[in-house]
């Protein structure tokens, strides 16, 4: 303990300088505390600082070095009552309240944590996956192991850990935290949240078979906890922080009405909020003291984003041979790139009129070119290291049936323009929420990124809301929002973007031509994709322009936060490239402005433009991100 102590003082003259002057809670005074929680897994006497096998395993040492850090400067661990008296309105949480969770059950969890808990008495949540207790044939891949039941915890552990009233035990799934086939290239995904592919009959699980699933699962969690411990357990912890609608309707039938996710906290705990989906930090590569000081107390700046926009039109093949080959190059070239956000085209536009012909993933209203946008993204995600959201039109779709299209078409659009559905259609709209319902059934994504076609003229729907073009801007944003709200039955926690043009920022008057608002959508949307194409706009001085626009940006409060600068690398006037060198310049150029976050579209992954050599110094969030041999 000496040991740990001395260490601990030469930490807490790095944190105490740094957090000097720092209020203890990020709130304002008359807001409810954020709340943070914190994510842990299996504690060894000895882990490794980096490259361990378990790349979730804290060390002893530094576990008891947290809990000291946390009693000894203000922090309140905190139980899982209160949170719940807070919810209900009947307590207010103290002052910056921290609640630990522990998951997996590893038997570490008896002989490491719960002594420690005793020790500080800190209350806890420990969620247990039952099959891998109750089932003495298990084998359970574990990093780089094949741990059977002797590595978890017993019942009598888990009830004497259950009785102690310092422990909460949770549900961590009966038989879910494992991977299952999620679509016909073989890609195994978290089961909560797919829809099991059948490779003999070539169907995905149907909906209401998907639902009794994971309720099945569920019960039969809460049914052996119950039998061992005497309690019913109230809260599911969802594997790999995976979940969605779907499941935590399923978690509250069995009576589990808290679920908890795994992104990164904290979090406003409110009156009368569900405490569905909490957020935890995932405790990972064994932290120091300094680590945890730098994740739950500093004042967190919003990282800079680095964004690519992919054509899948460009890695669809009629010869599957082919298409694996656009494949391997688009995987590989994002792999040396590394952008934060690939924004990945989920529907399919062959004839090139900006509207949704087809879609590349199984659904109820369009065809279907390719089962292949759950493939790419979940290759980009686990292979390339990169975050995907779902390109997708919002009223650009060109349904195949000519009666229905004609019925649902905005009525009377502006010459020229591009087809899109009538929003203010109830048919329209539900088949529209069905797309993007289908969309989360069958993909792994983070977010969605919504299409130009969101847009109407003064001339279209001139009813609707005549002479107000921000209500008619929201009119559209909240029926993006209400898409959002569709997709999250089926993948939870989505991010979210949205083209704008650049005019309605440069010339303000001319929103109502657009019915688009930057103030607005910044308010609505996680970030914003500003078209800053300036040869599109056709200027001859892309430098002057794109600095106006920055210029137009920074006005508006907040918006420099949230809005992405998206360059194009083609001029469409001539059909030429932009040259290899000027993309990055411009780029560069934008950052002495301030922009904060930039992209570009399209990216030719199969003809290396832009040329990888000078674009993935400006875009890749590599630490050394030059071309390596």
């Amino acid at each position: 303990m000496d040991k740990i102590i001395n260490c601990m003082m030469k930490i807490m003259l790095f944190a105490g300088t740094v957090l000097a002057g720092l209020p203890l809670s990020m709130a304002n005074a008359d807001e409810p505390p954020l709340l943070t929680i914190l994510a842990y897994h299996d504690i060894r006497d000895q882990v490794a600082d980096s490259g361990d096998a378990d790349p979730y395993a804290i060390s002893t040492e530094r576990l008891v070095a947290h809990f000291d850090w946390l009693s000894e400067n203000e922090f309140n661990v905190i139980s899982l009552d209160q949170i719940i008296a807070a919810s209900e309105g009947r307590e207010v949480l103290p002052e910056n309240p921290v609640l630990l969770t522990f998951d997996d059950g590893l038997k570490s969890t008896y002989t490491k944590l719960f002594p420690l808990l005793k020790a500080y008495d800190y209350p806890a949540v420990v969620a247990v996956v039952t099959d891998w207790i109750e089932n003495p044939e298990i084998q359970v891949e574990y990093g780089a192991e094949q741990l059977t039941t002797e590595a978890f915890v017993t019942w009598e552990q888990v009830r004497e850990m259950n009785d102690s009233g310092l422990v909460e035990i949770a549900s961590h799934s009966h038989n879910l935290h494992q991977g299952v086939l999620g679509n016909p290239q073989g890609n195994t995904m978290a089961s909560a949240v797919t829809r099991k592919y059948n490779e003999e009959n070539g169907q995905y699980e149907s909906d209401d078979s998907y639902q009794q699933r994971i309720r099945d699962d569920l019960a039969r969690s809460v049914e052996l906890i119950e039998a061992h411990t005497g309690i019913a357990p109230r809260t599911m912890v969802w594997p790999y922080g995976a979940y969605n609608q779907v499941g935590n309707e399923q978690a509250i039938s069995v009576g589990m009405p808290i679920t908890f996710g795994l992104q990164n906290p904290p979090q406003q705990l409110e009156e009368g909020m569900p405490l569905l989906g909490l957020q935890r930090y995932l405790i990972s590569d064994n932290p120091t003291l300094a680590d945890l000081v730098g994740t739950i107390r500093l004042p967190s700046t919003p990282p800079t984003r680095r964004i690519v926009q992919l054509d899948l039109d460009y890695v669809y093949d009629e010869d599957p041979e082919q298409q694996q080959r656009n494949l391997d190059a688009l995987i590989s070239r994002m792999h040396h790139l590394k952008p934060d956000y690939v924004f990945l085209q989920a529907f399919a536009d062959p004839d090139g009129d900006d509207a949704a012909d087809a879609v590349y993933f199984p659904n109820r209203h369009l065809p279907m070119r390719a089962d292949l946008f759950s493939r790419v993204a979940w290759q980009l995600y686990t292979r390339a290291g990169v975050q995907v959201f779902a390109w997708m039109p919002v009223l650009a779709w060109q349904l195949p049936d000519l009666d229905q299209r004609h019925a649902l078409a905005l009525p009377n659009p502006e010459s020229g323009e591009v087809f899109r559905l009538d929003p203010t259609n109830p048919e329209a709209r539900r088949i529209i929420n069905e797309i993007y319902e289908d969309l989360t059934a069958a993909s792994w994504l983070s977010g969605l990124h919504f299409h130009d076609d969101a847009l109407l003229r003064e001339t279209e729907l001139p009813a609707l809301y005549p002479g107000n073009p921000e209500a008619r801007s929201q009119y559209l944003i909240d029926f993006t929002l209400e898409l959002k709200r569709s997709a999250e039955r089926n993948r939870s926690a989505l991010k979210t973007s949205r083209n704008l043009y650049p005019m309605p920022v440069l010339e303000p008057e001319s929103r109502a031509w657009f019915a688009q608002d930057i103030d607005q959508f910044v308010s609505a949307y996680d970030y914003t994709a500003l078209m800053a194409m300036p040869w599109f706009e056709g200027s001859d001085a892309p430098k002057q322009w794109l600095e106006e626009l920055a210029d137009a940006v920074r006005r508006h409060p907040g918006a420099m936060d949230k809005t992405i600068f998206q360059l194009q690398t083609v001029d469409w006037r001539s059909g030429s490239r932009v040259p290899g060198d000027r993309l990055p310049e411009l780029l560069r150029f934008l950052e002495t402005k301030g922009v904060r976050h930039f992209g570009y579209y399209p990216d030719d992954f199969i003809l290396d433009m832009p040329p990888l050599s000078s674009i993935q110094q400006v875009i890749s969030r590599n630490n050394f991100p030059y071309l390596k041999d």
